[in-house]
């Protein structure tokens, strides 16, 4: 049974399961974010996950990213996996500005998040897992 690491479940929203990954949408409004976890335990490194589920991760990165381009229209798409905090394997897709609070510094580190207002959380939510239903 897949286990989310406890600092991403008290830190995003569920959004959607895709073949391989969780969708997570991150609890900072200052910037739009998705983090992709694959629902394996014991993951660290993209290498740790097969050949096969490697391409499956990167199709579905993919995906995310053209969701974060369509939806939000960003200057630059970040797209990273570190795991310096959190070990468990997931990838952050992170939609930036020129004109954000963090431009051009990376987004973690830099300012405290400023969580969502429920009914926007709910709202981007719901954009985002019907145009990534609707587009995988």
């Amino acid at each position: 049974m897949f286990k989310l690491d406890s600092r991403l479940h008290n830190d995003t929203f569920f959004v959607c399961d895709l073949s391989l990954c969780r969708v997570l949408l991150m609890n900072d409004s200052q910037f739009p974010w998705l983090i992709l976890v694959p629902r394996k335990n014991d993951l660290a490194e993209i290498i740790d996950l097969s050949e096969d589920e490697q391409m499956v991760l990167l199709k579905e990165s993919a995906l995310a990213s053209k969701a974060m381009q369509a939806l939000f229209s960003p200057h630059k798409l970040n797209v990273a996996a570190l795991g310096n905090v959190v070990r468990q394997l997931h990838v952050h897709h992170v939609a930036r500005y020129e004109t954000d609070c963090a431009w051009p510094k990376p987004v973690w580190g830099n300012q405290a998040a400023i969580p969502y207002e429920d009914n926007k959380a709910q709202a981007l939510i719901q954009l985002i897992g019907q145009w990534l239903k609707d587009n995988a």
